[in-house]
């Protein structure tokens, strides 16, 4: 069940760049208390045993930038801009199949995790 899943998103989304899914609305758009770079470590953890290795790229004047790699296949499967504000962060998730109801919840549940703790 779970390969016909991913053979499903696979076969719907193609590969999308960041830029592409940069230009979606937002799945998630929130303020943590946290500092990007403490965010974006626990969000690292947090995807660490379901995801390859994230990629870490600055993103504005002390922000970064977290590309999620997809489970199957090539390109993006979210990104994370995360940039400082005040005392903490503001988040915006834009995910590949934002729309699709049977996709995986693995990074905005991660995201959601991190926002505070």
């Amino acid at each position: 069940m779970k390969w016909v899943v991913a053979a499903l998103a696979v076969t719907l989304g193609g590969c999308a760049s960041v830029s592409e899914l940069e230009s979606t609305p937002e799945t998630m758009s929130v303020i943590s208390g946290k500092k990007p770079k403490e965010y974006a470590d626990c969000v690292q953890q947090q995807l660490a045993e379901s995801r390859g290795p994230l990629t870490v790229e600055p993103f504005h004047e002390g922000g970064v930038r977290l590309v999620v790699p997809q489970k199957v296949g090539d390109g993006p499967a979210a990104v994370v801009d995360i940039n400082e504000r005040g005392s903490g962060s503001s988040i915006k998730l834009y995910e590949r199949l934002n729309n699709f109801p049977l996709r995986l919840g693995d990074v905005k549940t991660a995201a959601t995790v991190c926002i505070s703790g």
